[in-house]
């Protein structure tokens, strides 16, 4: 089975490594700040200047946190969805009922200050709203993603190489997923300018993630006994608390800034392997130990052993874990400790009804299997 862009990016290559934890892991295990780590949180303060938010989307995973904190900061929250998703989720928020492919009108006649768009993933209505609201809107923030990159590069700021748009007329999501969305990004760009904001995110994690890739492990974790740390112990992880993206997307529209910012922590520095594992396990008592399993080992099994968050280094997706942030960092984007968003996460999974935590596939038998044929090899 061909696996899309979209899911490869969300899924992890097997791979392997073995050490104790470095001086750094246990620093952040023990809660010493590291650098640019300090979080902006729910401070509670008000905006400056509370203004008039429109949020197109808004009840998914992402929306729910940007509406609570934008609430919390004092702006007027109105979303726009077709009403399906958890319409019950805000009743106390203007919800206009509509729709991005032709039922616009709900939208008309109105005025924000800020728009974010968290539901653009097809051009041609990107452009369609975008040109409604241009003349309606102040600032106008961008939901965009790390796959609009080409991953065989070495590194990714905002400046690296964009993926090739290889059919601008398809429209097909599951399979253009990062082409449609440098599609997008252009058309914000064209119709906004200076005005226009785009974000470009990594893995989004924390309570509400129906994903489930970050979440894997804290679960696993706390779940107790041998766990296969899988790659060299100096991989790189990325991922970003979903509150720190809220917080940092209304910061832009609050500062009126503009221009593209990628959005991946959990540190600007990279987060090795081994402190991503040691983190969580100092977030739970569980008994539990790790044991490193290399690459070339779990690629050649059948079916390759594959676990959320751990991207090769190796060959041509070999930046997925090596996206930069330090312009988000000079504007303003801060990140809450692992151990926080961890522990969050858990706390939030474990509280679930039972058939939402059974979605979650540990693959308990599998690994046991891999680790008794990684001991006997």
């Amino acid at each position: 089975m061909t696996m899309t862009r979209r899911e490869f990016a969300g899924t992890s290559l097997a791979v392997a490594g073995a050490a104790a934890l470095p001086a750094a892991g246990a620093a952040a295990c023990a809660g010493e700040p590291r650098p640019s780590t300090d979080s902006a949180g729910a401070t509670g303060e008000g905006a400056a200047r509370p203004g008039r938010l429109l949020i197109l989307g808004g009840t998914g995973f992402i929306g729910p946190h940007m509406v609570r904190h934008a609430l919390a900061r004092g702006h007027e929250v109105t979303l726009f969805n077709r009403g399906r998703t958890n319409p019950d989720l805000f009743p106390g928020v203007e919800t206009l009922i509509g729709d991005r492919d032709g039922a616009l009108d709900a939208l008309r006649g109105k005025e924000w200050d800020y728009v974010i768009d968290n539901s653009g993933y097809v051009p041609r209505l990107v452009r369609d709203s975008g040109n409604l609201l241009r003349d309606a809107v102040g600032r106008y923030l961008f939901t965009s993603t790390g796959s609009v990159y080409d991953f065989d590069q070495d590194e990714l700021p905002e400046d690296a190489g964009l993926l090739e748009v290889t059919d601008p007329e398809s429209e097909d999501v599951g399979r253009y997923y990062g082409e449609l969305k440098v599609m997008c990004e252009e058309a914000v760009q064209e119709i906004y300018g200076d005005r226009g904001t785009v974000t470009r995110l990594h893995v989004v994690a924390g309570p509400g993630d129906p994903t489930d890739r970050f979440t894997y492990w804290p679960v696993r974790i706390h779940r107790g006994g041998e766990v296969i740390a899988p790659g060299e112990m100096d991989n790189p992880v990325q991922f970003i608390d979903v509150r720190d993206l809220a917080e940092f997307c209304m910061r832009l529209l609050e500062e009126d800034t503009g221009g593209i910012f990628n959005v991946a922590g959990p540190t600007l520095d990279e987060t090795r392997m081994d402190e991503f594992l040691y983190g969580i396990r100092a977030v739970t008592t569980s008994r539990v130990s790790f044991t490193w399993v290399d690459e070339e080992f779990l690629a050649n099994r059948a079916p390759p052993a594959r676990f959320p968050l751990w991207y090769s280094v190796n060959g041509s997706a070999r930046a997925l874990a090596r996206v930069r942030s330090h312009r988000g960092v000079e504007a303003g984007l801060r990140f809450r400790p692992l151990a926080v968003t961890a522990r969050e996460t858990l706390e939030w999974f474990l509280s679930e009804p039972e058939g939402r935590r059974a979605e979650l596939q540990l693959n308990l038998d599998r690994d046991a299997q891999i680790l008794a044929d990684w001991k006997s090899a």
